[in-house]
């Protein structure tokens, strides 16, 4: 099902694709690891690479080992006069060495014409034909989401279905796509990745990370005693905040942090997701919206004030508080309380701290949980780094956890289903009285945009295609898919009778 095209049918490709070194070489997965391969080719760039990996590596060692990751690493690369902190400044001079000779040179190599073989597949269009559907896992907003798995490398995931007709009745047109918009910018490992979008006669589907393990509200009060020990809610916060900073990084504010909204995989670490009333913030401005759920808005939300980010770290502390106590710091759960109460709390009333909070947690809860914005930490300045540097992540190596190195307190079951009984998850009622009309085709061209190229390509890596497609002869010779010389030509038009004959011999092996 995957199979590239000669390359001379990539020339648009070509001429199209931006020349960009950080883009081709760094950040695109498939792009770096052929830009690797054509610097494996080369004795003095292959001693660079080598060199990054180094780097790379002593960035994630154990804080025990990494005086004597260190000091091999000075040794094998640099003379003895070299000081420590200097050889760390190396990596951007390697990088700046590689974008400039080495990377016009990559660019006229077989290696760079594979590259743009790939980014041919990765273009192809995506339909609902593209995957094998499976149970329905739940329902969004706008419909039911679902299991699905790629036809061409069995990868599984969760496929969003966006109804058109219901979009439209309730003019979530801006909504949807502004998620979509923003969940294709964001590549987080803390953040569920768009892979694809593409639509079908009835809906917008939205291809997004598969999550088995539930959501964090499922875990805290249907497993047992409400609440985590305070080890594996530190551990969900942390990875929280790393996802925070990556959505904050790319200027953008998530505004619906709970439990709810936080899911696990199968290795037991979480993702935030449901972007759907994330904005992006314009640098060096504020913006304004009562937006959220009860309970969990920051009082500068409820007063309807101008912010940036700091309604974030309002709710991770309501959700750090939540975790550690089994209910939420402003309502209790199956209590109502009319909203213009939780909001006097939230605005009002400091919150309450039982015996199960360490002197560290809170603390840490407190500071996110400051009435005033300008008050509360990952507000001053800092960022997530103001948030990371408290004490109640000491035992956390922030460098391995984003690298995904470092093991997760709880591990979900395979065999478990962490969610309602597929029974319990109510049908949609059909939509009437809305009508679908040529003019909706330009906001579905814009939400349906096919493959994401870098979940796309990891995707390629993880499930072992690009290793099976990604063959180069070992003596240096071109294969013929990239040798100029050797373009197919096309095949010569079978006259009615050949056609016929050969459909019949087809059906008889049948």
């Amino acid at each position: 099902m995957l199979q590239f095209p000669h390359i001379s049918l990539c020339e648009e490709l070509r001429q199209t694709t931006e020349k960009d070194y950080s883009s081709l070489c760094e950040r695109q997965p498939i792009g770096r690891l052929l830009f690797r391969q054509f610097c494996e080719t080369r004795p003095e760039l292959r001693r660079c690479v080598k060199f990054l990996d180094a780097v790379a590596e002593y960035e994630v060692t154990p804080d025990e080992k990494r005086r004597e990751c260190g000091q091999d690493l000075i040794e094998k690369y640099f003379n003895p006069k070299v000081t420590a902190v200097f050889c760390f400044f190396f990596p951007r001079l390697i990088h700046d060495y590689l974008s400039v000779a080495p990377f016009a040179d990559y660019l006229d190599s077989m290696y760079y014409n594979r590259f743009l073989q790939w980014k041919w597949l990765e273009r192809q269009p995506v339909t609902k034909n593209t995957f094998r559907q499976y149970r329905v896992l739940g329902k969004g907003g706008f419909g039911e989401v679902c299991a699905c798995q790629v036809r061409a490398t069995g990868k599984m995931y969760a496929c969003k279905k966006l109804e058109k007709k219901r979009i439209k009745k309730r003019k979530g047109e801006s909504m949807a796509l502004n998620e979509k918009q923003i969940l294709e910018k964001v590549n987080s490992r803390f953040v569920v990745s768009l892979a694809y979008a593409y639509e079908t006669k009835d809906a917008l589907c939205l291809v997004l990370t598969l999550m088995n393990g539930g959501d964090l509200k499922f875990h805290i009060y249907h497993m047992g005693e409400a609440g985590f020990d305070e080890t594996r809610a530190v551990f969900y916060a942390a990875e929280i905040c790393c996802g925070l900073e990556d959505l904050h990084r790319e200027h953008i504010v998530y505004r619906d942090l709970k439990p709810e909204n936080i899911l696990l995989d199968d290795h037991g670490h979480i993702r935030i997701s449901d972007l759907g009333l994330a904005v992006h913030v314009p640098e060096e401005q504020t913006i304004k919206g009562r937006v959220g759920t009860v309970g969990y808005m920051a009082p500068e939300v409820v007063k309807n004030e101008r912010y940036t980010f700091s309604p974030d770290w309002w709710a991770l502390g309501c959700l750090l508080y939540e975790m550690i106590e089994g209910q939420s710091p402003f309502q209790q759960r199956k209590k109502k309380i009319k909203r213009e109460e939780v909001e006097r709390l939230v605005t009002e009333v400091e919150e309450e701290y039982s015996s199960k909070f360490s002197e560290d947690a809170t603390s840490l809860c407190k500071m996110l949980l400051a009435k005033d914005p300008s008050e509360r930490l990952g507000c001053q300045g800092g960022g997530a780094s103001e948030v990371k540097g408290h004490p109640i992540f000491r035992s956390i190596n922030f460098k391995r956890l984003e690298a995904g190195m470092l093991e997760a307190p709880f591990i979900p079951d395979p065999q478990a289903i962490y969610c309602k009984d597929v029974l319990d998850i109510e049908q949609f009622s059909t939509v009437k009285g809305v009508e679908l009309e040529p003019k909706d085709e330009s906001f579905y061209g814009k939400v349906s945009t096919g493959s994401v190229p870098i979940p796309w390509q990891n995707e390629m890596i993880e499930t072992e295609c690009f290793t099976e497609l990604n063959v180069f002869y070992q003596d240096g010779t071109v294969p013929p898919d990239l040798d100029w010389r050797g373009q197919p030509s096309p095949p010569p038009k079978q006259g009615l009778l050949q056609r016929l004959f050969g459909r019949q011999v087809r059906i008889n092996k049948v």
